[in-house]
This record gives structure tokens, C-alpha cells and sequence, in this order.
């Protein structure tokens, strides 16, 4: 049996209301709760550059400063085994903002109720069953949509979600999104639609989940308006996490917050050569957003940015326990 179309011609559209869904409990994971890298504990690689410690040395200071250390990310932070390195992070004060895309919160969320996350792709495409989760899908939409009653942005209402509903998430010690939420501390999403598996679920409420995440953008507004001797930092969001801080201090700077002799560092696998300088358009490096949008245009003005090339899983940790020594 097909699922139904809904209206005609340019106006057609497909039904979700008979998506088939299954229980997330009997999915087999490729990240779990047994598996995360432990600060102090877990062996890892020593990450090494020759600006390196500079960075360190200007998070430490903006802290110290009480200047606000904005993190960025993409999904792999957390795929990479390394939420509790930012959880000790949030504990102690140095990061008092976290963003991330859709895929964050999700691999986060599922963290936290199932103590695994990550299914195999390449087979589940195959016959339509890839993100079709029950409770992921299920509970993820009903937290967003009440958080969009309540006029609370996407990550506070997952938060909320997780702390009103303890019982459903035995693992939320270490899921990232649930820490900020308790520690008081910005968890913002930034949601591209259609891109995430709980939007494929039929409990899905487009208008709430834009409307939590428009909370979410001009939270991380508020944020990047502080930004004045503060660090912002970006670990893998290629695009959104590129695009929607060059937004951000585009409004902070529009209304006249001062946000020029700021940090910025975008840590990632690609190698850029010389970022700074001057390329064109026939240079594939161009289009890589967070060349320019991170590094080089917000700096432009008396701040400094750095393109860092690494595994997550060295630069993490690394940076971790450098921090370790000065705070």
C-alpha cells in the first residue's frame, strides 16, 4: 500500500500520515553510552600546532574576563564519542554557549533515552526504514511542539523535556543538550528543514519546529552581541554553523553591539593551505564557508582567526586538558 497525495498539481504533496515507524530499541548502533571517550581517562593523541596554544591561552583569558566562549558544532562531536568533554566544560564555566544543527540534538537526544545512537545508513536507505524511529521521532516533535506553546527555543524545550520526563532518559548525565539545560547555559539549534530524520515522522509540526528555532537564532544573537574579547569556535558545521554566525554578527554589529577584536577558530579535517590569504572564485577552498565566514571576514576589524586541521578525537581532548592547566 502507497501512502496518498494530498492536493493537485503544483500544489501536491505527500501524506505522512502512514509513514511506518519502529521501535528504536531494537536498532543496533555504531556510538554507545559504553564506548565515550573520558576526559583524563580515556588515551588519546596530542594535538599539535604552532598557534595552538594561543587559542588556548585567549579562551582562558575571555573566561577569566568573564567573556563568553561560544561553541559550535556539527553531529561528529558527538558520533566522535566526545560529549563529555563539553558536558566537564559546561560543569566548569568555560563554555557558556552551545550550537549545533538538527543532527546534534538527535544523535544527543537518543544519547540520552536509548544510551546509543548512529544506525547504519547504507543498509537502512534500502528499504525505507533509515530514521523511522519511534521514540525518537515521537518524542522529539512532542517536546518541539510544546516548547513552541510555551514560546521557549528548540534546545530549551528538549532540555525541559528530558528533565520533565527523567524516567524515559536513564543516560541524560551524559547527553549534552540536558547538562546545558540544568547548568543554565544557551543550547541552541539551527534547523534546515527536511534535513533530519525526525522530520520524516508523522507527529512532525513544521510551524513549531521553525518557530522554536527562530527563538533558537536570536538567542545565539544575544550571544554573538557579547562577543567583544570572547571566543567563538566552530568544530565541523561546515554550513550551518558558518552561515548562521555570519548572520548573527551581521544583527549584533547592524544594532551596534561592538564585536570586532574577537577569537575565532574552525577546527575541521580539510586542509586550506594559506587561509587568509586572497583566493578566487576558480579555487574549490572558496566556497568552503567557514574560510570565510569564521576565520577571515569577522576578524577583518582587529580580531584573529585560525583554520585548525584535525580529528576531533585529538583536538578535543587536547584542547581539553591545556585548558586544564590554565583555569
Amino acid at each position: 500500500m502507497r501512502g496518498q497525495f494530498i492536493g493537485d498539481g503544483k500544489s501536491r504533496y505527500l501524506d505522512f500520515s502512514e509513514v511506518k515507524t519502529f521501535d528504536a530499541k531494537e536498532r543496533r548502533n555504531l556510538v554507545t553510552i559504553d564506548h565515550l571517550m573520558t576526559p583524563s581517562v580515556t588515551p588519546h593523541e596530542e594535538y599539535t600546532h604552532p598557534d595552538f596554544d594561543l587559542l588556548i591561552s585567549r579562551i582562558a583569558e575571555a573566561r577569566k574576563n568573564q567573556r563568553p566562549v561560544i561553541w559550535s558544532m556539527g553531529a561528529h562531536v558527538i558520533k566522535n564519542r566526545l560529549s563529555r568533554y563539553l558536558i566537564e566544560m559546561i560543569k566548569r564555566g568555560i563554555i557558556t554557549h552551545i550550537a549545533s544543527n538538527g543532527a546534534g540534538s538527535i544523535h544527543d537526544f537518543e544519547l540520552a533515552y536509548l544510551g546509543g545512537t548512529s544506525e547504519d545508513v547504507p543498509t537502512a536507505i534500502e528499504d525505507g526504514s533509515f530514521g523511522m524511529w519511534e521514540q525518537t521521532g515521537a518524542w522529539m516533535n512532542e517536546a518541539i511542539a510544546l516548547g513552541a506553546k510555551e514560546g521557549i527555543g528548540y534546545g530549551e524545550a528538549l532540555g525541559k523535556y528530558i528533565f520533565d520526563h527523567s524516567e524515559r532518559f536513564p543516560y541524560r548525565e551524559d547527553c549534552i543538550l540536558y547538562q546545558a539545560y540544568v547548568h543554565n547555559v544557551p543550547a541552541t539549534y539551527h534547523i534546515a528543514l527536511g534535513t533530519d530524520i525526525i522530520h520524516q515522522h508523522p507527529a512532525c509540526n513544521m510551524s513549531a519546529i521553525g518557530a522554536c528555532s527562530g527563538i533558537d537564532f536570536k538567542k545565539i544573537c544575544a550571544s554573538v552581541a557579547d562577543l567583544e574579547g570572547g571566543v567563538f569556535l566552530n568544530f565541523g558545521s561546515a554550513v550551518i554553523g558558518a552561515e548562521v554566525f555570519l548572520k548573527a554578527l551581521s544583527i549584533a554589529r547592524n544594532l551596534g553591539y561592538p564585536t570586532f577584536h574577537i577569537t575565532t577558530a574552525n577546527f575541521d579535517l580539510i586542509d586550506l593551505g594559506d587561509y587568509r590569504s586572497k583566493i578566487g572564485y576558480e579555487d574549490p577552498n572558496y566556497y568552503y564557508r567557514p574560510r570565510k565566514n569564521i576565520v577571515n571576514r569577522p576578524t577583518s576589524r582587529g580580531g584573529l582567526g585560525w583554520h585548525f586541521k584535525g580529528d576531533h578525537q585529538i583536538t578535543i581532548p587536547t584542547l581539553y586538558d591545556k585548558l586544564m592547566e590554565q583555569l
